[in-house]
């Protein structure tokens, strides 16, 4: 196997590279998006990361002005697996709280809300090789009927396991036509 362009003669040259994975645009609406790891040893193998982030450009086609949105980690929708606390503001109030639905990771913006706006979304997910629970922050912003939105989420799956896959979706009916997520990894750092 030849080494990617990030790495010279075994040496990574960046030293925090970030590496572009997957990208997923909808041409249709879609009930989710999945990102699964290839497991076939190539530089877009996820047993390489350390960490995977996620760029969402998202709407939800429900008519609503605001959808929830989920996460599965290796296939996984039991809440038991999930342990997640949220605080997100808007133009009158900060609310924090521990969600009963522990892999609602995110709010986005319903099909009832401001025109042509998508919720925008950064996810981080921590050391997806390691031997201990996985761990996740999500920063977002979203555009509502009447006002905006900030948000910041924290989660953990609770399972040891190496993150394999990924899903992001409304918690109910689909994902917009033109939403789009990016999926990106972080290779350790290199330290001479």
């Amino acid at each position: 196997m030849a080494d990617p362009s990030y790495i010279v003669d075994g040496v990574l040259t960046d030293p925090e590279a970030w590496v572009a994975l997957a990208s997923t645009t909808l041409d249709a609406d879609t009930a989710y998006i999945t990102f699964t790891n290839p497991d076939n040893g190539s530089s877009l193998d996820w047993s390489q990361f350390m960490d995977l982030v996620v760029i969402a450009y998202v709407r939800a086609a429900a008519a609503a002005n605001t959808r929830v949105a989920y996460v599965s980690i290796n296939g996984s929708s039991t809440n038991a697996d999930y342990d997640t606390q949220q605080l997100f503001g808007n133009n009158s109030a900060v609310t924090a709280q521990v969600v009963s639905a522990n892999y609602w990771f995110n709010v986005m913006v319903g099909n009832n809300s401001t025109a042509n706006a998508f919720s925008v979304a950064i996810t981080h997910f921590f050391d997806i090789n390691s031997g201990k629970y996985k761990s996740w922050v999500v920063q977002s912003a979203s555009e509502f009927v009447t006002e905006g939105q900030v948000f910041l989420s924290a989660g953990t799956f609770l399972k040891q396991d190496p993150i394999s896959s990924i899903k992001f979706s409304p918690e109910s009916g689909d994902l917009i036509d033109e939403s789009r997520i990016d999926l990106f990894g972080v290779l350790p750092r290199m330290v001479s």
